[in-house]
């Protein structure tokens, strides 16, 4: 099993800027990709970004050139820098692993971000 735990969601206003990390624990050997999916109320989740443990990077068109995904292997944690943040960024950040040897995802609990504008 492993365990996710993000942090850094929050209230912020239209252009301002956050920073999520995710930390995962457990049984992280053969953790391959991390990533961020978020889901707003009456939508489906969607994909934001994903990093490989090569730090191979993709990347939401709605988020290109806004918002940075990072992981520091060391400590088997990744980060989503969000800046310039639109009301609709607004939705719970949840980050997510997968294994692939495995054949597993693993998904956090959520992390809510609110951008007013």
């Amino acid at each position: 099993q492993v365990q996710l735990v993000e942090s850094g969601g929050g209230l912020v206003q239209a252009g301002g800027s956050l920073r999520l990390s995710c930390a995962a624990s457990g049984s992280i050997f053969g953790i391959n990709t991390m990533g961020w999916y978020r889901q707003s109320p009456g939508k489906q989740r969607e994909l934001v970004a994903t990093i490989t443990r090569g730090g191979s990077t993709n990347y939401a068109d709605s988020v290109l050139g806004r918002f940075t995904i990072s992981r520091d292997n060391g400590k088997d944690t990744a980060y989503l820098q969000m800046n310039d943040l639109k009301p609709e960024d607004t939705a719970v950040y949840y980050c997510y692993v997968d294994r692939v040897l495995a054949g597993d995802i693993y998904w956090g609990k959520g992390t809510l971000v609110t951008v007013s504008s």
